[in-house]
Formats: C-alpha cells, sequence, structure tokens
C-alpha cells in the first residue's frame, strides 16, 4: 500500500493522529508521566526532517512508524514519539539495548513500618530549599524506560530499552513555566513545559499547601485520582512521581512517606539495586493490571532515595518476569534562578 509522505513541519490532525496512534486505554501514568509522554509526543510532530547522510549510496524507502517509550504499564496506551517517513536507520533513532534481568525478590510488610519511619525520619533531617517567585526547581536523573516501535505500514514490532540517558526539568512552584532536556529523546536543546493555566495538582505550591498530617495528605492524593483502574496503584505512582521530580518542602517530606507506607499493598524488598549497582531497599507495590512492580530504592544505611525501578513480576504484552523495564537515579536536585539555567556554587541543592 502506497502511502503520501508527508513532512515534519506539517502539523499533524487530530484525524491523522487517531490514525497513527493505538485505540486508548485507561489511564495508566501518574499525570506528570503522561504529560512527559504528551511533550515527547509534541516535540516530535514539530521538529524538523533529519538530514539524509550525503554519502548515502542507495535511497532506502522511507517507512513511517509509531515509537512508544514508557513504562511498561502504559506502552500499549500512549505515544511518546511519532517519526514519519524517516529512514530506520536514521542518526536520530534511539539506540537498541537488551533490558536487564533480576531475580524478583518477594515483598513483605514485617519491616514496612520500621522501614518507613526511618525513611521519614531521614527526610525530616534534610533541609530542602524553597523556590521563591521567578525560581525553578531543577531535577536532573538519568532515565531508562521500555520502548516499542511499530511499523503502521509492515504491522511489524520491536521492544527494547532505552540506554540509560540524561534528563534535566525545571519548574516553577505553580507548573505554568518549566522546561524539559532530554538529549536524543527531544528536539535539539529541549521543549517548553509552559502553560497558560496553573496546574492544580503535584506542583511545589500544591506540595506546599497540604497538611503535614499522613492522613489528611494521603487523602488529598487521592482525590487527584480517577477512572476504573486500581486507585491505590495510581495514588502509590502519585507520591512516586513526586519523589523523583519534584522538590518536596521539609515539612511535608516525613508525611509524604509515612502516607505512601498507609497505601494497600505497599511493601518492603529488602535487596533493590539502583541505576549504579547499589544495593538498597525499597518500597514497592505490585500494579495487579500490568504485573510490574514500581520499588522506590533508598540506601540502606542513610534512607536517602537513590533512584527507582520497575520489575515485570508477572508476564504481560510478552515481557518476561524480571524484566527491569523502567530505571531512574537522582543526579542534581536544586533552585535556580531561571530555566536552563544549572545550579552552581551558592545555588541550594537538595
Amino acid at each position: 500500500m502506497i502511502r503520501n509522505s508527508r513532512r515534519h513541519t506539517e502539523p499533524l490532525d487530530h484525524a491523522e493522529l487517531a490514525r497513527l496512534l493505538p485505540a486508548p486505554a485507561d489511564p495508566r501514568l501518574a499525570a506528570d508521566r503522561q504529560d512527559l509522554l504528551e511533550e515527547h509526543l509534541m516535540s516530535e510532530i514539530h521538529r524538523p526532517d533529519q538530514a539524509a547522510p550525503a554519502a548515502a549510496p542507495v535511497r532506502r524507502p522511507l517507512r513511517r512508524t509509531v515509537l512508544f517509550a514508557a513504562p511498561v504499564a502504559a506502552a500499549a496506551a500512549l505515544a511518546v514519539v511519532v517519526s514519519l517517513n524517516t529512514p530506520a536507520d536514521t542518526v536520530g533513532s534511539p539506540r537498541l539495548v537488551r533490558a536487564p534481568v533480576v531475580r524478583i525478590e518477594e515483598g513483605s510488610t514485617v519491616q514496612l513500618a520500621s522501614t518507613v519511619h526511618a525513611i521519614a525520619a531521614a527526610a525530616t533531617a534534610r533541609t530542602t530549599p524553597q523556590p521563591g517567585p521567578g525560581q525553578f526547581v531543577y531535577v536532573k536523573s538519568q532515565v531508562s524506560f521500555m520502548a516499542t516501535r511499530h511499523n503502521v505500514d509492515t504491522g511489524e514490532s520491536a521492544t527494547w530499552v532505552q540506554p540509560l540517558h540524561d534528563r534535566e526539568v525545571w519548574k516553577s512552584p505553580d507548573g505554568t513555566k518549566g522546561w524539559l532536556d532530554e538529549p536524543g529523546y527531544q528536539s535539539k536543546g529541549g521543549i517548553t513545559l509552559d502553560t497558560k493555566e496553573p496546574r492544580e495538582q503535584l506542583t511545589y505550591q500544591w506540595l506546599a499547601a497540604q497538611p503535614a498530617d499522613p492522613d489528611a495528605l494521603l487523602k488529598s492524593v487521592y482525590s487527584t485520582v480517577s477512572g476504573d483502574r486500581d486507585h491505590d496503584q495510581q495514588a502509590f505512582n502519585e507520591i512516586g512521581s513526586i519523589i523523583r521530580e519534584q522538590l518536596v518542602p521539609s515539612a511535608l517530606a516525613a508525611a509524604l512517606y509515612e502516607a505512601a507506607g498507609k497505601i494497600p499493598g505497599v511493601v518492603v524488598v529488602e535487596h533493590a539495586q539502583d541505576v549504579s549497582g547499589r544495593d538498597g531497599i525499597a518500597l514497592a507495590r505490585l500494579d495487579p493490571q500490568t504485573g510490574e512492580r514500581s520499588e522506590w530504592i533508598f540506601d540502606r544505611e542513610s534512607h536517602q532515595y537513590l533512584g527507582s525501578r520497575g520489575v515485570q513480576v508477572r508476564e504481560e504484552y510478552g515481557i518476561k518476569p524480571g524484566t527491569v523495564v523502567e530505571r531512574t537515579t537522582i543526579v542534581t536536585r536544586a533552585v535556580v534562578d531561571a530555566k536552563n539555567q544549572r545550579p552552581g556554587a551558592g545555588q541550594a541543592t537538595a
């Protein structure tokens, strides 16, 4: 079947997007992670064409592909990158790497209360900077998610894991301004996160206004979730999103972890390795729909947050048990004075 070519510079209308993307499913991501997927999608739609290699002796047929990159829980629902009419071996194509496979350790609630208490105490002992007017929360991390490429012309699909790569995000306290830079997965230099309307949830201002009582805070978190999907899992994902890419006010940090410990199904995994191979202890929860266990990894001695890991516990979407489908680690968390500014000497870090 011959399809008319279309340049990247021509915006896609809703009908075209609907034809290219899979049918929508029940939302499976926390709010900020869903925003991340949409950011990737829109940046690729408007990205200029990749230049063809000058020395290529044979011009390969152009292929129309849809690329997904997300935790496996959302791999069948939301598209991160749409790449239209680009050669399969284009310089901008993500490099394929083999997904790590680990032994699945069973979680337990035996040490849950004491572990949460230790993590909360460590969080209380740390002083975090407070962003002022005009400032930004800055988080640099290294991330890797599972991705799937689907060729809509041939029906062929391929699944792999992104190599670990840098991701930097800037967020204003009210959520109206921001910037995202993820080299190799965004347009060069990054994309804007600016929005006309302030976000009501998951911003620094929203967190600062929340009660420091764990039960009341957990109730606020549950008020942000909706839909038919397991609300306990959604609440766990929301708190995990805050831990990964937000600055938590010092007065709220302990209550946030204590609230997480009250979510049904949360367990302690005694041994979980972060991206650097450090053996930590994790708070975790198994998603009953996707079979993926989300793990927040903490240093075994200091109980400081190291990063997160997603491990497939039950086979779904053809992903075998033990496959690590998500890895993240925090490199720097700070307050800076402008978008695209990185923390320097004298600037507060968390």
